[in-house]
C-alpha cells in the first residue's frame, strides 16, 4: 500500500522529497496546466455537508468540486476554462474527518489519478469536547506532510491546494446573540470547545475561546510550513479563509455552524485568487492575499 512509503517527519518534514516535477517549475505562457482529474479531500466543509438539506453531504455545492453553478466552485471555474476535467470532478471529503483521516483521503486520491487536490482540514482536530482532547500541532503537522508525501509518490506531477481553516471564532462572534444558534449548538453539541456557554463574559470562557483560536492559528501554520516546503506544486492560500468575515447569511440554518450555499460560494471564490495563475496562460504570480 501506499501507506508504507511514508517516511517519518519530524520539524517541517518534507526535506526527503524528490525534486519539483519539470511541468511545474518549466510550463510556460503557451501551455497552461490542465488537470484531468480533480479531488476534494478533507472535512464537511469540503463535502458540503448541510449545504441543501438536512444533515446529508451536499457535494454539489462543495467549494472545491461541487457542480451546482450557483456555488462556481474550483472545478466549475476550471471548466469554464477547459472542458478536460468534465465529471472528473472526486469528492472524497468525510464530515466529522479530523488530519487522521486525511492520509487515508489522499491514498483514494491517488487511486483515481487525481492530478489536482484541494486540502481543507483541521476544524474537527479543535472541535472536540474538552481542550486536552484537541490534536497537538505537531501532530497535525506530521500528518498534514504524511498525506502530501503519499499524493507526491503515487501522483508525481500533481499539484495540491491547500485552504486555511475558516476562525471558528468568528462563527462564534457572529451567532452568539441569536437565541437559534445557540439553541442549535447546544442540542447538537456543536464544537463545544469554542461555543460551548456562549454568552458567557467570564474571564475563563473568554481565555478558552482565545486558546481555541490560537490553536487552529497554530494548525494554518503548519499547513503554511509543509506547502512551502513541498515546493512549487502546493499553493497555500496565505490565511486569506481564516482572515474572510463572514455572517449568519453564509451559514446553514440546519446546523448554524457550516456553510450554508451563499457560504461555498464565498470560500470557493476567496480560496481560487490563490491558484488561479496556475490555469490562465498569462502565467501572472498569484495576488497577494
Amino acid at each position: 500500500m501506499l501507506r508504507r512509503t511514508v517516511t517519518a517527519f519530524t520539524g517541517v518534514v518534507l526535506a526527503t522529497l524528490p525534486a519539483v516535477p519539470a511541468g511545474v517549475a518549466g510550463a510556460t505562457a503557451a501551455e497552461p496546466w490542465r488537470p484531468v482529474v480533480m479531488a476534494a479531500v478533507g472535512d464537511s466543509i469540503s463535502a458540503g455537508f448541510n449545504a441543501c438539506g438536512w444533515y446529508v453531504r451536499c457535494v454539489s455545492h462543495s467549494w472545491s468540486a461541487g457542480d451546482d453553478p450557483s456555488v462556481q466552485s474550483h472545478y466549475m471555474r476550471l471548466l469554464d476554462a477547459d472542458d478536460t476535467l468534465y465529471r472528473n470532478n472526486v469528492n472524497l471529503a468525510v464530515p466529522g474527518a479530523t488530519s487522521a483521516d486525511l492520509a487515508g483521503q489522499m491514498e483514494k486520491a491517488v487511486a483515481r489519478r487525481a492530478d489536482y487536490v484541494t486540502l481543507l482540514i483541521g476544524a474537527q482536530d479543535a472541535c472536540v469536547s474538552d481542550e486536552r482532547r484537541m490534536t497537538p500541532v505537531s501532530v497535525y503537522q506530521r500528518r498534514i506532510a504524511d498525506a502530501l508525501q503519499l499524493f507526491r509518490a503515487g501522483r508525481p506531477e500533481g499539484r495540491v491546494f491547500v485552504a486555511s481553516i475558516p476562525d471558528i471564532k468568528r462563527l462564534w462572534q457572529v451567532g452568539k446573540d441569536s437565541l437559534v444558534a445557540r439553541g442549535f449548538w447546544a442540542i447538537g453539541r456543536i464544537c463545544p470547545t469554542m461555543l460551548s456557554r456562549p454568552t458567557s463574559t467570564s474571564a475563563a470562557d473568554r481565555a478558552r475561546r482565545d486558546r481555541v483560536r490560537a490553536r487552529v492559528a497554530g494548525y494554518n501554520a503548519a499547513l503554511a510550513r509543509v506547502c512551502a516546503a513541498y515546493g512549487p506544486a502546493c499553493r497555500f492560500d496565505g490565511n486569506a479563509l481564516f482572515r474572510q468575515e463572514f455572517t449568519l447569511d453564509h451559514i446553514s440554518k440546519w446546523d448554524y455552524f457550516h456553510p450554508n450555499a451563499a457560504g461555498q460560494r464565498l470560500i470557493a471564490q476567496r480560496t481560487f485568487a490563490a491558484v488561479r495563475d496556475w490555469f490562465e496562460e498569462d502565467r501572472q504570480p498569484a495576488p497577494a492575499l
